[in-house]
């Protein structure tokens, strides 16, 4: 077997892993429209669980991402994964309630995070600059594969049997992921590369005007991308609830559709870094942003349109919201020396996590003064969903930026 074809193979193991893993992520958006009213829950509580779950996600991140530098990504990987598998099994016999699903799909959270960055920091290794936005693609269509998976299984579980049996079917995803990142790491030889001191990593980071603009960019995907993952099952829920649905059968059908903008997603990310190791980082990153900004602006305004108009829309938003995701991943690679790669990895993921954190709490807290969550006739969705829009509108400016600097040569071989 060529390198080359046991590189791919070992790609689509890691692949699998992460698609397993990430059926997760997707549990709480996914009851969320009927956990909320069985809870009492406003808009701002609902979503400060998302939210809660992004932040502890972030914190998670910079920590296991900055070890990286300092004991390797494959252990991280592997007991991440491990821990990931237990605590989601716990989480269909124990959450009931507010308090306890903040406190749960925190801890999962912050097990989840171990199953990203190490990720990438083992194919930004393995896979030469050539091919690398491609492997990145995959890696990260994977993820919304399990997106997809996970929605709508639990769509077609919550209208049969509830939402507490659903969510063990999504558990026993991370159960898989670990299996599979066990087998794809077993005799891997750890690496270790010695961590910048604070200082000298700070200094890098002044200096590298790449470095910064990608970070900048990442952070204001994820407020969009995150705020829209969210809350969009519940505004398909409250779609299908105005023409007439009962709240578990909009919920499925909310699920379900969720499921197919992931699909999309699926094939963005795979394209998307395709695209930029032929046309450039930069150019891929601002025509992706450029049109989920767009539908960030309209996508909420459709509630009572033509169920066709909404689901093209939808359609568009899953792909281009994700599109860019593997190309800013692929070009950090690019600007930032291997031995730093873990360290910055940890800021980004710090700030791009952060703001995701954020976005859904803004989101809700939104709904909740516009009254939207009680009337949804008043427009208070699509403000909503415009606040998620401004992140593109300056993720956007950020990568015009990069693109007139220098420094964007060092991007997919010149291409920028």
């Amino acid at each position: 077997m060529s390198r080359e074809s046991h590189d791919t193979l070992w790609l689509a193991g890691l692949c699998g892993a992460r698609a397993s893993a990430a059926m997760m992520f997707m549990a709480y958006p996914a009851i969320l429209p009927i956990v909320q009213r069985e809870w009492q829950l406003s808009g701002t509580a609902a979503g400060s669980i998302s939210s809660a779950f992004q932040l502890v996600g972030a914190v998670s991140l910079a920590i296991l991402s900055a070890l990286i530098d300092r004991v390797g990504a494959r252990p991280i990987l592997l007991w991440s994964s491990v821990a990931s598998a237990a605590v989601s099994l716990s989480l269909p016999f124990f959450i009931d309630g507010y308090v306890s699903a903040l406190i749960l799909f925190s801890v999962l959270a912050a097990a989840l995070a171990g199953t990203y960055t190490p990720g990438l920091v083992l194919l930004a290794g393995r896979f030469i600059p050539e091919r690398r936005g491609w492997a990145i693609g995959w890696f990260l269509g994977s993820s919304s594969l399990g997106y997809a998976v996970a929605l709508g299984l639990a769509g077609l579980m919550m209208v049969i049997v509830g939402w507490r049996a659903a969510l063990f079917a999504l558990a026993l995803g991370p159960v898989v992921g670990a299996a599979l990142t066990a087998a794809v790491l077993r005799g891997a030889p750890p690496q270790h590369s010695a961590a910048p001191r604070l200082s000298r990593f700070s200094e890098i980071m002044r200096r590298n005007r790449a470095a910064q603009l990608m970070v900048a960019g990442y952070t204001f995907h994820c407020w969009e991308l995150l705020g829209m993952w969210a809350w969009t099952p519940a505004y398909l829920t409250v779609v299908f609830a105005a023409t007439g649905l009962d709240l578990s059968r909009s919920a499925g059908i909310g699920a379900n559709l969720s499921a197919l903008f992931h699909v999309m997603g699926i094939v963005a990310a795979s394209v998307g870094g395709w695209l930029s190791d032929r046309w450039g980082r930069t150019a891929v990153i601002i025509a992706m942003m450029a049109t989920s900004t767009v539908c960030s602006f309209t996508f909420g305004w459709l509630l009572t349109a033509p169920l066709g108009l909404l689901l093209l829309v939808g359609i568009v938003y899953g792909f281009s919201a994700l599109g860019d995701s593997p190309v800013y991943s692929a070009g950090i690679t690019e600007v930032v020396a291997p031995a730093q790669l873990g360290s910055v990895l940890a800021v980004r993921s710090l700030l791009g996590f952060g703001a995701g954190a954020v976005a859904p709490l803004a989101f809700g807290a939104v709904l909740d003064v516009t009254a939207g969550a009680s009337d949804p006739t008043r427009g208070a969705w699509g403000l909503a969903f415009s606040v998620l829009g401004i992140g593109g509108v300056l993720g956007v400016c950020a990568m015009i930026w990069l693109r007139s600097l220098p420094e964007g040569r060092q991007l997919a071989g010149g291409k920028r």
